[in-house]
């Protein structure tokens, strides 16, 4: 009765049908993939039927209950959130079947033909097409028809790009990028009046059977400016451009091979640096590239509101010369900024949080962004008013625009401006009953693009000094009960290098099958030890050297993380993740610093245990007042698999399965679990499952992940599964197994 009332049926008009959708099928009699031009084909079906779930078509069913003149707030707010029927009526088969051969034509079935029959039911029907169908054409030979002598030597330089392959099968989207690239090439030779439209494809099919021959050619009616390379004459940069009156001062200053409108002394930021990012130059060929990499590069320094680049012809009596404008809407200098949060922590720690930041874009009128950032926070544990802890942690970090390395560097040809980046911290953490943690940290580095998908990051010098202070007894006796937490929390120097790679295809949204990944490599203390060797001493674990005082770290950090998103067709989206990691204590170490291990479980690792909780290997941590102490490891592997689904517009579902686990390597002293060997290691994991809300509004996401233990490593080998433990119905099973996940943004 439930399905019946839901399915919006029996709200019809007399005598009308409800559209259910449609089928296509293809009928061949030669060896055709019909499946794949099925579903191809399927995509031009329009119109889309009325939205079902098991059978039921709530939205419809809204829809037809307000009725045609609603009254009230209830039923007009069901017609506003509903969906008009889909009649068989709104349907034009005839139509539909001729789209669908043209479909097909333009993927090389030149002569298919498409049926159409209506299936009706009592109150509903659907259309099922039926497409006669043969071997689609292959492409013969692809020849070029080109007078003029220099776009012609131009495209053949590139022929080996193309898209458009002997013996491939023929698609006119293969043709229409073809035309697009080459019309790309050629502007960036200077061509700058081409289009895309002035390159035209002949086919013959009348040579052998089942096979395409495709001219290249140039359209009769190309306007002679389009077949004319042209030159900059003149740069104009305005950095103070407005959109009330582009002619607010008429005085300019030459600089190098450009003018700057304005008064060189009343220059905000230096003509330099702004002519750096500035590829379009006088004397040069136009090209397309440079005047995109002009673009992005100006905009990407963060001063700008507006950029924009005029390009007109010249008004001299020489013919092929651009005229060249940049346009330029400066922003505030400074930005002042101030957020109080309240923080709840899956360590039961809960509090306030007060974080002040000031910004300036331009500190040394050379686009150099300086941030300085003051953040506070108060926290105490929910059940224990003795437990608390407060900290505050002041960052200076300052960024220039370029690379500042000592020696010249050439022009890039990236729409990204390289960054140099000098940052320092200062974080004081007390926890009261236990101990105050200071850590000053300082880096110098660069970052760097290749293109959108490609980020690199390198740090030649990475400083970090830990100091623990106003140890307390029962802080010591804790240490003393666990040495390989005491040895990751004795005061460690840590100097070294890092170096870090992401590519990244999830900018392409309409990309398919998206991959991610995201790799880090990280040394510290060689410089140090070498420098101790040469003066004679011997660093090593049992006799470690010290640097002003302090024991330095010296270790090699290595890790990976690779992903794969793959796109439905519906907006649902598969993920798969994996990562691996390893690191290696050696020389003047034993142990890795605390801050250098690796951690598993938590909302963004394993959900079904709680943060950092997991290992080492078979080490069970038991969550308690000192639930700020959890153990690290010096390898990590980890699984992640999740379903992404809609359920109501900005409101997300998934479907989740986490493994994974953390161990000491064998040659480590500490015995905490099993060490990391294979294949034994892999019956070690920890395995969770979940089901997850998420609220994503696009630029924010609330996420709600419920999860559960399937595999506990700590238990006995045998054991370990507790599928056949789960009992919902229990309050003790809930309580010790759901684990509830409250983040921002995905896990991954």
């Amino acid at each position: 009765m439930l399905l019946a009332s839901c399915s919006g049926i029996r709200h019809l008009p007399e005598g009308a049908k409800l559209y259910t959708g449609a089928e296509v099928k293809m009928v061949s009699s030669g060896k055709v993939d019909t499946k794949k031009y099925e579903g191809l084909a399927g995509e031009v079906v329009r119109p889309f039927p009325n939205k079902a779930f098991l059978g039921m078509r709530p939205r419809l069913w809204m829809y037809m209950l307000a009725g045609n003149e609603p009254k009230g707030p209830v039923k007009k707010a069901l017609r506003k959130y509903g969906e008009p029927p889909v009649l068989l009526s709104d349907v034009k088969p005839v139509a539909i079947s001729a789209i669908i051969d043209a479909r097909l034509f333009n993927m090389g079935i030149f002569k298919s033909y498409t049926e159409s029959r209506i299936v009706e039911g009592k109150r509903t029907a659907k259309i099922i097409y039926t497409s006669h169908i043969h071997s689609p054409y292959v492409i013969k030979e692809l020849t070029y028809s080109i007078p003029d002598s220099s776009i012609d030597t131009l495209i053949q330089g590139i022929k080996k790009y193309s898209p458009i392959k002997k013996g491939a099968t023929y698609n006119l989207e293969n043709l229409q990028n073809e035309r697009i690239r080459i019309d790309s090439h050629l502007k960036n030779k200077g061509y700058f009046y081409f289009s895309p439209d002035y390159l035209v494809f002949r086919a013959d099919t009348s040579e052998t059977k089942g096979t395409v021959s495709l001219q290249l050619a140039l359209k009769d009616s190309v306007p002679r400016q389009a077949l004319q390379v042209y030159r900059i004459r003149k740069v104009v940069i305005n950095p103070n451009y407005t959109l009330n009156d582009e002619n607010t001062d008429t005085s300019t200053f030459a600089f190098r091979k450009a003018f700057f409108v304005g008064k060189k002394q009343e220059m905000n930021i230096r003509p330099g640096v702004i002519y750096r990012s500035v590829y379009l130059r006088k004397n040069e060929v136009y090209s397309r590239e440079y005047h995109n990499i002009t673009l992005h590069r100006l905009m990407s320094m963060g001063n700008f509101k507006f950029v924009q680049v005029k390009i007109a012809g010249s008004d001299t009596t020489a013919p092929g010369f651009l005229d060249v404008k940049v346009l330029l809407t400066p922003i505030p200098d400074y930005t002042f900024r101030a957020e109080m949060d309240l923080v709840s922590k899956s360590s039961n720690y809960t509090g306030p949080r007060l974080n002040l930041s000031m910004q300036n874009k331009n500190t040394f009128h050379g686009a150099e962004v300086l941030d300085f950032n003051m953040s506070g926070a108060f926290e105490v544990q929910l059940g224990n008013r003795n437990l608390f802890s407060y900290n505050w942690n002041p960052q200076l970090q300052l960024t220039f625009p370029r690379l500042l390395v000592p020696f010249k560097t050439v022009r890039s040809r990236s729409t990204y401006t390289p960054k140099t980046a000098v940052s320092m911290s200062y974080n004081f953490m007390k926890r009261v009953n236990y101990f105050d943690l200071n850590t000053f940290q300082f880096s110098f580095g660069y970052k760097w693009k290749g293109n959108i998908k490609h980020e690199h990051e390198f740090n030649p010098v990475s400083i970090s000094y830990t100091s623990l202070t106003n140890k307390t007894a029962s802080f010591v006796d804790l240490l003393a009960r666990n040495p390989f937490l005491k040895k990751s929390y004795e005061e460690q120097f840590v100097g070294g290098i890092n170096y870090a790679y992401t590519y990244n295809e999830q900018v392409f949204s309409n990309k398919k099958v998206q991959y991610y990944f995201h790799g880090t490599a990280e040394t510290a203390g060689n410089a140090f030890s070498l420098a101790k060797i040469l003066a004679g001493e011997s660093p090593s674990p049992g006799n470690p050297s010290t640097l002003f005082g302090s024991v330095y770290s010296q270790y090699a950090k290595f890790s990976a993380d690779g992903r794969l998103y793959y796109n439905f067709r519906n907006q649902d989206k598969m993920v798969l993740r994996l990562f691996a990691g390893i690191a290696q204590p050696y020389g003047n170490s034993s142990t890795l610093p605390y801050s250098k291990q690796f951690f598993a479980g938590g909302p963004n690792s394993i959900r079904a245990f709680p943060i950092n909780s997991l290992g080492p290997g078979t080490y069970r941590q038991i969550p308690g007042n000192t639930g700020f102490l959890q153990l690290g490891g010096e390898v990590k592997m980890e699984m992640n698999a999740e379903y992404r689904f809609g359920i109501y517009r900005f409101v997300k579902g998934a479907l989740f399965v986490d493994a994974g686990n953390v161990w000491l390597q064998k040659s480590n002293p500490a015995k905490l679990g099993n060490p990391f060997v294979l294949p034994a290691s892999f019956r070690e994991v920890a395995v969770g499952a979940g089901f997850g809300i998420r609220i994503d509004v696009s630029f924010f996401v609330l996420r709600f992940d419920l999860a559960m233990p399937l595999q506990k490593p700590w238990l006995p080998q045998g054991e370990r599964w507790v599928t056949n433990q789960v009992d919902f119905g229990n309050p003790g099973w809930r309580k010790d197994n759901l684990i509830l996940n409250i983040a921002i943004g995905y896990p991954f």
